[in-house]
Protein backbone atom coordinates (compact mmCIF):
# COMPACT_ATOMS: atom_id res chain seq x y z
CA UNK A 1 0.00 0.00 0.00
CA UNK A 2 1.88 2.94 -1.13
CA UNK A 3 0.59 6.60 -1.97
CA UNK A 4 0.31 8.82 -4.96
CA UNK A 5 2.69 11.41 -3.48
CA UNK A 6 5.16 12.28 -6.11
CA UNK A 7 4.79 9.45 -8.23
CA UNK A 8 5.14 8.28 -12.06
CA UNK A 9 1.26 7.80 -12.09
CA UNK A 10 -0.42 5.72 -14.30
CA UNK A 11 -3.71 4.34 -15.35
CA UNK A 12 -3.63 0.88 -13.57
CA UNK A 13 -2.15 1.43 -10.46
CA UNK A 14 -0.94 4.04 -7.55
CA UNK A 15 3.18 3.34 -6.95
CA UNK A 16 4.90 5.96 -5.12
CA UNK A 17 8.84 5.79 -6.31
CA UNK A 18 9.54 8.97 -4.38
CA UNK A 19 7.33 8.81 -1.26
CA UNK A 20 8.28 10.92 1.79
CA UNK A 21 5.85 11.23 3.76
CA UNK A 22 4.77 9.77 7.45
CA UNK A 23 2.96 6.50 7.40
CA UNK A 24 -0.41 8.41 8.60
CA UNK A 25 -2.29 8.00 5.54
CA UNK A 26 -1.42 4.07 5.14
CA UNK A 27 -2.77 3.63 9.00
CA UNK A 28 -5.88 5.57 8.49
CA UNK A 29 -6.65 3.25 5.58
CA UNK A 30 -6.17 -0.18 7.23
CA UNK A 31 -8.13 1.50 10.14
CA UNK A 32 -10.98 2.42 7.67
CA UNK A 33 -10.83 -0.66 5.48
CA UNK A 34 -9.86 -3.47 7.42
CA UNK A 35 -13.50 -3.11 9.17
CA UNK A 36 -15.27 -2.50 5.90
CA UNK A 37 -13.94 -5.69 4.20
CA UNK A 38 -15.32 -7.87 7.42
CA UNK A 39 -18.45 -6.08 7.83
CA UNK A 40 -18.84 -6.62 3.56
CA UNK A 41 -17.52 -9.61 3.40
CA UNK A 42 -15.07 -8.43 0.23
CA UNK A 43 -12.63 -10.83 -0.54
CA UNK A 44 -9.45 -10.83 -3.42
CA UNK A 45 -8.12 -7.59 -4.92
CA UNK A 46 -10.80 -5.28 -4.34
CA UNK A 47 -9.70 -5.01 -0.64
CA UNK A 48 -6.74 -3.40 -1.56
CA UNK A 49 -7.76 -2.31 -5.15
CA UNK A 50 -6.74 1.63 -6.11
CA UNK A 51 -10.62 2.81 -5.95
CA UNK A 52 -10.58 1.07 -2.25
CA UNK A 53 -7.96 3.61 -1.55
CA UNK A 54 -8.59 6.52 -2.62
CA UNK A 55 -12.59 5.92 -0.85
CA UNK A 56 -10.56 6.96 2.49
CA UNK A 57 -9.60 10.56 0.91
CA UNK A 58 -13.50 10.72 -0.47
CA UNK A 59 -14.17 10.33 3.78
CA UNK A 60 -11.88 12.90 4.41
CA UNK A 61 -13.51 15.29 2.18
CA UNK A 62 -16.92 15.18 3.47
CA UNK A 63 -14.99 15.73 6.59
CA UNK A 64 -13.25 18.53 5.90
CA UNK A 65 -16.47 19.96 4.44
CA UNK A 66 -18.05 19.63 7.87
CA UNK A 67 -15.09 20.86 9.84
CA UNK A 68 -14.41 23.77 7.40
CA UNK A 69 -18.56 24.89 8.20
CA UNK A 70 -17.94 24.51 11.84
CA UNK A 71 -14.97 26.78 11.50
CA UNK A 72 -16.69 29.36 9.87
CA UNK A 73 -19.43 29.18 12.35
CA UNK A 74 -17.16 29.75 15.26
CA UNK A 75 -15.06 32.72 13.40
CA UNK A 76 -17.91 34.58 12.36
CA UNK A 77 -20.79 33.72 14.94
CA UNK A 78 -22.50 37.20 14.00
CA UNK A 79 -22.81 37.68 10.39
CA UNK A 80 -25.88 39.42 9.61
CA UNK A 81 -28.51 39.24 6.44
CA UNK A 82 -28.44 35.53 5.45
CA UNK A 83 -25.77 34.74 7.72
CA UNK A 84 -26.53 31.28 8.05
CA UNK A 85 -26.63 30.79 4.03
CA UNK A 86 -23.19 32.16 2.89
CA UNK A 87 -21.68 30.36 6.62
CA UNK A 88 -23.08 26.96 4.40
CA UNK A 89 -21.87 28.34 1.02
CA UNK A 90 -18.78 29.61 2.01
CA UNK A 91 -17.77 25.92 3.64
CA UNK A 92 -19.18 24.36 0.59
CA UNK A 93 -17.11 26.56 -1.81
CA UNK A 94 -13.88 26.00 0.17
CA UNK A 95 -14.24 21.97 0.23
CA UNK A 96 -13.88 22.53 -3.65
CA UNK A 97 -11.19 24.55 -3.47
CA UNK A 98 -9.97 22.82 -7.21
CA UNK A 99 -5.82 21.88 -5.55
CA UNK A 100 -7.73 19.93 -2.54
CA UNK A 101 -10.54 19.11 -4.84
CA UNK A 102 -8.41 17.19 -7.28
CA UNK A 103 -6.03 15.75 -4.83
CA UNK A 104 -9.27 13.84 -2.91
CA UNK A 105 -9.71 11.59 -5.97
CA UNK A 106 -6.53 10.23 -5.61
CA UNK A 107 -4.67 7.91 -3.16
CA UNK A 108 -2.46 11.59 -1.98
CA UNK A 109 -2.18 12.50 1.44
CA UNK A 110 -3.44 15.99 1.35
CA UNK A 111 -6.72 15.40 2.04
CA UNK A 112 -6.11 13.54 5.37
CA UNK A 113 -3.21 15.95 6.07
CA UNK A 114 -5.77 18.38 6.10
CA UNK A 115 -8.62 17.09 7.99
CA UNK A 116 -6.43 16.84 10.78
CA UNK A 117 -4.89 19.89 10.49
CA UNK A 118 -8.44 22.07 10.30
CA UNK A 119 -9.64 19.72 13.61
CA UNK A 120 -6.51 20.51 15.25
CA UNK A 121 -7.51 24.13 15.18
CA UNK A 122 -10.87 23.87 15.62
CA UNK A 123 -10.13 22.16 18.78
CA UNK A 124 -7.88 25.46 19.74
CA UNK A 125 -10.39 27.57 18.96
CA UNK A 126 -12.72 26.12 21.32
CA UNK A 127 -9.93 25.45 23.87
CA UNK A 128 -9.30 21.91 23.69
CA UNK A 129 -5.35 21.82 23.61
CA UNK A 130 -4.87 18.41 24.65
CA UNK A 131 -7.00 17.34 21.54
CA UNK A 132 -5.94 19.89 19.02
CA UNK A 133 -2.11 18.70 20.21
CA UNK A 134 -3.27 15.01 19.89
CA UNK A 135 -5.21 15.63 16.01
CA UNK A 136 -1.69 18.15 15.18
CA UNK A 137 0.21 15.11 15.87
CA UNK A 138 -1.86 12.88 13.79
CA UNK A 139 -1.39 15.97 10.64
CA UNK A 140 2.45 15.67 11.10
CA UNK A 141 1.84 11.89 10.77
CA UNK A 142 0.33 12.26 7.26
CA UNK A 143 3.06 15.56 6.67
CA UNK A 144 6.01 16.09 8.53
CA UNK A 145 5.86 19.96 7.70
CA UNK A 146 2.13 20.31 9.53
CA UNK A 147 4.50 20.64 12.57
CA UNK A 148 4.33 24.24 11.01
CA UNK A 149 0.40 24.50 12.07
CA UNK A 150 0.83 22.83 15.14
CA UNK A 151 2.94 25.57 15.88
CA UNK A 152 0.47 27.81 14.27
CA UNK A 153 -2.48 26.12 17.02
CA UNK A 154 -0.08 27.19 19.85
CA UNK A 155 0.68 30.72 18.35
CA UNK A 156 -2.93 31.69 18.28
CA UNK A 157 -2.85 31.32 22.48
CA UNK A 158 0.52 33.71 22.39
CA UNK A 159 -1.24 35.23 19.94
CA UNK A 160 -4.93 35.99 22.04
CA UNK A 161 -2.61 37.03 25.38
CA UNK A 162 -0.44 39.16 23.62
CA UNK A 163 -2.75 41.09 21.66
CA UNK A 164 -4.94 41.38 25.13
CA UNK A 165 -2.36 43.23 26.60
CA UNK A 166 -1.41 44.94 23.31
CA UNK A 167 -4.72 46.33 23.52
CA UNK A 168 -4.75 46.73 27.67
CA UNK A 169 -1.47 49.21 27.14
CA UNK A 170 -2.83 51.06 23.96
CA UNK A 171 -6.47 51.36 25.26
CA UNK A 172 -4.92 53.22 28.54
CA UNK A 173 -2.42 55.60 25.99
CA UNK A 174 -5.69 56.25 23.93
CA UNK A 175 -4.28 54.46 20.48
CA UNK A 176 -7.36 54.47 18.08
CA UNK A 177 -6.01 51.84 16.17
CA UNK A 178 -4.18 49.31 18.68
CA UNK A 179 -4.74 46.48 16.15
CA UNK A 180 -3.26 47.57 13.29
CA UNK A 181 0.13 46.42 11.91
CA UNK A 182 2.46 49.34 11.55
CA UNK A 183 3.54 50.64 8.86
CA UNK A 184 7.21 52.36 9.94
CA UNK A 185 10.09 52.16 11.80
CA UNK A 186 9.01 53.18 14.76
CA UNK A 187 5.80 51.30 14.76
CA UNK A 188 7.54 48.37 14.22
CA UNK A 189 10.16 49.53 17.15
CA UNK A 190 6.88 49.31 19.67
CA UNK A 191 6.17 46.01 19.20
CA UNK A 192 9.29 44.27 18.90
CA UNK A 193 10.20 46.12 22.00
CA UNK A 194 6.57 44.98 23.85
CA UNK A 195 7.14 41.03 22.35
CA UNK A 196 10.79 41.21 24.14
CA UNK A 197 9.63 42.32 26.75
CA UNK A 198 6.44 39.84 27.07
CA UNK A 199 8.80 36.47 25.54
CA UNK A 200 10.95 37.18 28.75
CA UNK A 201 8.60 37.61 30.80
CA UNK A 202 8.79 34.59 33.77
CA UNK A 203 5.30 35.18 34.63
CA UNK A 204 4.20 35.54 31.02
CA UNK A 205 5.88 32.44 30.01
CA UNK A 206 4.51 30.36 33.21
CA UNK A 207 1.22 30.71 32.12
CA UNK A 208 1.30 30.54 28.75
CA UNK A 209 3.00 27.05 29.29
CA UNK A 210 0.61 25.62 32.05
CA UNK A 211 -2.09 26.05 28.95
CA UNK A 212 0.05 25.20 25.77
CA UNK A 213 1.97 22.66 27.55
CA UNK A 214 0.72 19.61 24.77
CA UNK A 215 1.63 21.53 21.93
CA UNK A 216 5.08 21.46 23.48
CA UNK A 217 4.90 17.67 24.02
CA UNK A 218 4.16 17.02 20.28
CA UNK A 219 7.04 19.68 19.63
CA UNK A 220 9.71 17.71 22.14
CA UNK A 221 8.51 14.32 19.97
CA UNK A 222 9.14 16.28 16.89
CA UNK A 223 12.55 17.20 17.97
CA UNK A 224 13.15 13.33 18.70
CA UNK A 225 12.25 12.35 15.57
CA UNK A 226 14.28 14.53 14.10
CA UNK A 227 17.27 13.30 15.91
CA UNK A 228 16.46 9.46 15.08
CA UNK A 229 15.53 10.34 11.54
CA UNK A 230 18.19 12.81 10.97
CA UNK A 231 16.10 15.31 9.52
CA UNK A 232 12.37 15.76 8.07
CA UNK A 233 11.81 13.71 4.66
CA UNK A 234 11.66 10.26 5.29
CA UNK A 235 12.77 8.50 2.46
CA UNK A 236 13.96 10.13 -0.75
CA UNK A 237 15.74 13.14 1.13
CA UNK A 238 18.29 14.18 -2.23
CA UNK A 239 14.74 15.53 -3.97
CA UNK A 240 13.46 17.26 -1.09
CA UNK A 241 16.11 19.05 0.73
CA UNK A 242 15.39 22.51 2.54
CA UNK A 243 16.77 25.90 0.72
CA UNK A 244 15.78 29.81 1.26
CA UNK A 245 13.39 29.99 -1.68
CA UNK A 246 11.71 33.46 -0.85
CA UNK A 247 9.80 33.55 -4.18
CA UNK A 248 8.43 31.02 -3.24
CA UNK A 249 5.70 33.35 -0.92
CA UNK A 250 5.33 35.49 -3.67
CA UNK A 251 3.93 32.44 -5.81
CA UNK A 252 1.99 32.19 -2.66
CA UNK A 253 0.59 35.46 -2.53
CA UNK A 254 -0.27 35.72 -6.55
CA UNK A 255 -2.26 32.47 -5.85
CA UNK A 256 -4.10 33.92 -3.13
CA UNK A 257 -5.14 36.66 -4.62
CA UNK A 258 -6.23 34.50 -7.56
CA UNK A 259 -8.52 31.91 -5.95
CA UNK A 260 -9.69 33.88 -3.25
CA UNK A 261 -10.48 37.09 -5.98
CA UNK A 262 -14.28 36.49 -5.82
CA UNK A 263 -14.34 37.08 -2.33
CA UNK A 264 -12.09 40.04 -1.10
CA UNK A 265 -11.21 41.62 -3.98
CA UNK A 266 -12.91 44.82 -4.35
CA UNK A 267 -12.74 48.40 -6.05
CA UNK A 268 -12.72 50.33 -2.30
CA UNK A 269 -9.59 47.88 -1.76
CA UNK A 270 -7.99 49.08 -5.10
CA UNK A 271 -8.64 52.79 -3.96
CA UNK A 272 -6.98 52.25 -0.81
CA UNK A 273 -3.74 50.69 -2.44
CA UNK A 274 -3.59 53.84 -4.66
CA UNK A 275 -3.84 55.95 -1.71
CA UNK A 276 -0.72 53.73 -0.04
CA UNK A 277 1.74 54.39 -3.04
CA UNK A 278 0.31 58.42 -2.82
CA UNK A 279 1.20 58.55 1.14
CA UNK A 280 4.01 56.05 1.28
CA UNK A 281 5.00 55.84 -2.01
CA UNK A 282 9.38 54.98 -0.43
CA UNK A 283 7.79 52.21 1.27
CA UNK A 284 6.75 50.72 -1.65
CA UNK A 285 9.69 51.47 -3.30
CA UNK A 286 11.71 50.23 -0.73
CA UNK A 287 9.86 46.37 -0.17
CA UNK A 288 10.19 46.73 -4.64
CA UNK A 289 13.47 46.67 -5.06
CA UNK A 290 13.64 44.16 -2.19
CA UNK A 291 11.73 41.94 -4.12
CA UNK A 292 14.12 42.04 -6.70
CA UNK A 293 16.99 41.35 -5.12
CA UNK A 294 15.11 38.34 -3.31
CA UNK A 295 14.15 37.15 -6.66
CA UNK A 296 17.43 37.42 -7.91
CA UNK A 297 19.19 35.96 -5.38
CA UNK A 298 16.74 32.92 -4.01
CA UNK A 299 15.05 31.90 -6.83
CA UNK A 300 15.57 27.87 -7.20
CA UNK A 301 14.16 25.22 -10.26
CA UNK A 302 13.78 22.17 -8.38
CA UNK A 303 14.72 19.49 -11.20
CA UNK A 304 11.72 17.61 -11.02
CA UNK A 305 9.95 21.15 -11.77
CA UNK A 306 11.87 21.19 -15.37
CA UNK A 307 11.30 17.26 -15.78
CA UNK A 308 7.98 16.64 -15.34
CA UNK A 309 5.42 17.34 -17.41
CA UNK A 310 2.19 15.93 -15.88
CA UNK A 311 1.70 19.51 -13.99
CA UNK A 312 0.75 22.78 -14.40
CA UNK A 313 3.75 24.31 -12.82
CA UNK A 314 5.95 22.73 -15.26
CA UNK A 315 4.29 24.93 -17.99
CA UNK A 316 3.97 27.80 -16.50
CA UNK A 317 7.65 27.64 -15.23
CA UNK A 318 8.78 26.67 -18.88
CA UNK A 319 6.64 29.09 -21.03
CA UNK A 320 7.31 32.08 -18.46
CA UNK A 321 9.78 32.05 -16.22
CA UNK A 322 12.27 30.04 -18.76
CA UNK A 323 11.83 31.64 -21.69
CA UNK A 324 11.45 34.92 -20.69
CA UNK A 325 14.60 35.55 -18.20
CA UNK A 326 13.22 39.37 -16.97
CA UNK A 327 9.52 37.72 -16.55
CA UNK A 328 10.53 36.95 -12.72
CA UNK A 329 11.65 40.72 -12.06
CA UNK A 330 8.34 42.06 -14.22
CA UNK A 331 5.94 40.26 -11.59
CA UNK A 332 7.86 42.43 -8.99
CA UNK A 333 5.33 44.98 -8.75
CA UNK A 334 2.28 42.16 -8.95
CA UNK A 335 3.98 40.32 -5.09
CA UNK A 336 4.11 43.69 -4.14
CA UNK A 337 0.59 44.41 -4.79
CA UNK A 338 -0.98 40.33 -3.88
CA UNK A 339 1.38 40.84 -0.63
CA UNK A 340 -0.22 44.19 0.34
CA UNK A 341 -3.75 42.65 -0.62
CA UNK A 342 -3.28 39.79 1.94
CA UNK A 343 -2.48 41.69 4.58
CA UNK A 344 -5.43 44.28 4.31
CA UNK A 345 -8.06 41.93 3.73
CA UNK A 346 -6.71 40.77 7.07
CA UNK A 347 -7.05 44.28 8.78
CA UNK A 348 -10.04 43.14 11.22
CA UNK A 349 -7.58 40.65 12.46
CA UNK A 350 -5.75 41.20 15.55
CA UNK A 351 -1.90 42.28 15.28
CA UNK A 352 -0.39 39.23 17.04
CA UNK A 353 -2.92 36.86 15.93
CA UNK A 354 -1.56 38.39 12.24
CA UNK A 355 2.23 38.37 12.81
CA UNK A 356 1.57 34.41 13.90
CA UNK A 357 0.50 33.68 11.02
CA UNK A 358 2.59 35.39 8.88
CA UNK A 359 5.40 33.56 10.61
CA UNK A 360 3.95 30.27 9.67
CA UNK A 361 3.61 30.56 6.37
CA UNK A 362 6.89 32.02 5.96
CA UNK A 363 7.83 28.85 7.74
CA UNK A 364 5.75 26.55 5.50
CA UNK A 365 6.21 27.83 2.39
CA UNK A 366 10.23 29.46 2.19
CA UNK A 367 12.22 26.18 2.71
CA UNK A 368 10.37 24.11 0.28
CA UNK A 369 12.29 24.19 -3.21
CA UNK A 370 9.71 22.88 -5.16
CA UNK A 371 7.03 24.82 -6.64
CA UNK A 372 4.19 22.79 -5.62
CA UNK A 373 0.54 24.20 -5.85
CA UNK A 374 -0.54 21.28 -3.16
CA UNK A 375 2.08 23.01 -0.31
CA UNK A 376 -0.37 26.33 -0.74
CA UNK A 377 -3.50 24.49 0.36
CA UNK A 378 -3.59 24.88 4.36
CA UNK A 379 -2.06 28.27 4.41
CA UNK A 380 -4.90 29.30 1.72
CA UNK A 381 -7.72 27.50 3.91
CA UNK A 382 -6.31 29.57 6.94
CA UNK A 383 -6.40 32.97 5.02
CA UNK A 384 -9.87 32.73 3.42
CA UNK A 385 -11.39 31.21 6.67
CA UNK A 386 -10.43 34.59 8.54
CA UNK A 387 -11.00 37.10 6.07
CA UNK A 388 -14.58 38.57 6.84
CA UNK A 389 -17.44 36.63 5.34
CA UNK A 390 -18.56 37.16 1.61
CA UNK A 391 -21.66 38.41 0.23
CA UNK A 392 -23.99 35.77 -0.87
CA UNK A 393 -23.19 37.05 -4.66
CA UNK A 394 -19.26 36.37 -4.31
CA UNK A 395 -19.66 33.23 -2.59
CA UNK A 396 -21.55 32.17 -5.58
CA UNK A 397 -19.47 33.80 -8.06
CA UNK A 398 -16.61 31.94 -5.81
CA UNK A 399 -18.02 28.66 -6.38
CA UNK A 400 -18.89 29.22 -9.81
CA UNK A 401 -15.06 30.00 -10.42
CA UNK A 402 -13.79 26.94 -8.47
CA UNK A 403 -16.61 24.43 -10.28
CA UNK A 404 -14.76 25.89 -13.60
CA UNK A 405 -11.70 25.17 -12.52
CA UNK A 406 -12.43 21.93 -11.17
CA UNK A 407 -14.26 21.06 -14.42
CA UNK A 408 -11.41 21.98 -16.57
CA UNK A 409 -8.61 19.96 -14.73
CA UNK A 410 -10.60 16.88 -13.99
CA UNK A 411 -11.12 16.50 -18.07
CA UNK A 412 -7.55 17.65 -18.68
CA UNK A 413 -6.52 14.44 -16.73
CA UNK A 414 -9.41 12.18 -17.64
CA UNK A 415 -9.54 12.93 -21.71
CA UNK A 416 -6.22 14.25 -22.43
CA UNK A 417 -3.87 11.05 -21.55
CA UNK A 418 -0.46 11.26 -23.21
CA UNK A 419 2.66 9.31 -23.72
CA UNK A 420 6.42 9.89 -22.29
CA UNK A 421 8.92 8.75 -25.44
CA UNK A 422 10.31 5.53 -24.48
CA UNK A 423 7.21 4.49 -21.85
CA UNK A 424 4.43 2.54 -22.30
CA UNK A 425 2.62 4.38 -19.03
CA UNK A 426 -0.10 6.77 -19.63
CA UNK A 427 0.70 10.29 -18.30
CA UNK A 428 -2.45 12.70 -17.18
CA UNK A 429 -2.14 16.44 -16.63
CA UNK A 430 -2.62 17.21 -13.16
CA UNK A 431 -1.86 20.35 -10.52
Amino acid sequence: MVSDDDDDDDDDDDVGHHDHHAAGLYLVSVGVIKPLVWLADLTGKVVCSTAMLRFVNLLFNGGNLYLLYLLTCKLHPREKGNGAARRILSALSLSTFPVLYFFTFLYYTDAGSTFFVLFAYLMTLYGCHGASALLGACAVLFRQTNIVWVAFCAGTLLAGRLDEAWLTEHTKKRDERPSRVPLSLAGAKRVAVFLLESLTSPAHLRALLAVAWPYAAVAVGFLVFLAVNGGVVVGDRTSHEACLHVPQLFYFLCFTLAFAMPAVFCRHRLLRFAQALRHKPLLFLFLTAAGLLLVWCFTHAHPYLLADNRHYTFYVWSRVFRRYAAARYLLVPAYVFAGWHFLDSLRSRALFWTLALLVCLLAATVPQRLLEFRYFIVPFLMYRLHVPLPSLPRLLLELALYAAVNGATLYLFLARPFLWPGSADTQRFMW
